[in-house]
């Protein structure tokens, strides 16, 4: 049997204690969920691999870029059908918990909102046919040079509340993390 004195398992124990307080100290530097990438569950600077226009810049209205200035962007391109109710309702209880946390668009995918056509040409994840729902959300992220870039996710699948919220909560924190680093 190995006799470790006192003063060895208290150098052992503070060491033990300063690794959990450093690894706790990294978590709170960035509480962002998702990293930034080009694979399919990535927050995307460009398109994503998926997209024909893969590694090619996004062209962000300027209404998306305006409002970036305050709050991450949750924007939902749907249509009054059974296919998006599901969607529709995780959208608007995600609203009731985070609605002032960011701003949110409602875009009719009929027609009747020329911003559809910006959002489509944007953010459609695959570039293909565009399909509804389109649930985007937008917010700040670091760049390579320390300044703030704008990026995406979206999905045109009924997700549910989970996924979403998910999103929402990452795009905050990385809002909050970056806009200060951001020149609009």
């Amino acid at each position: 049997m190995v006799d470790i004195s006192h003063q060895v398992k208290f150098k052992v124990a503070a060491l033990a204690a300063w690794v959990i307080l450093v690894a706790g100290l990294v978590a709170v530097v960035s509480a962002a969920e998702y990293p930034v990438g080009s694979e399919p569950d990535d927050w995307w600077i460009t398109y994503p691999d998926q997209s024909p226009a893969s590694g090619s810049d996004v062209n962000h209205p300027d209404w998306v870029l305006d409002a970036l200035q305050d709050k991450p962007v949750l924007i939902y391109a749907h249509l009054e059908c059974d296919y998006c109710v599901p969607q529709t309702e995780a959208i608007n209880e995600i609203l009731d918990e985070y609605g002032n946390e960011i701003e949110f668009y409602e875009i009719p995918a009929d027609g009747s909102d020329e911003r559809i056509a910006e959002a489509f040409e944007a953010y459609d994840p695959d570039g293909g046919t565009s399909n509804v729902p389109l649930t985007v959300i937008i917010t700040l992220v670091p760049g390579e040079d320390g300044r703030a870039e704008v990026a995406w996710h979206s999905t045109e699948k009924v997700t549910g509340k989970g996924w979403i919220e998910e999103r929402v909560e990452d795009a905050i924190d990385y809002h909050e993390e970056n806009v200060g680093d951001w020149d609009a």
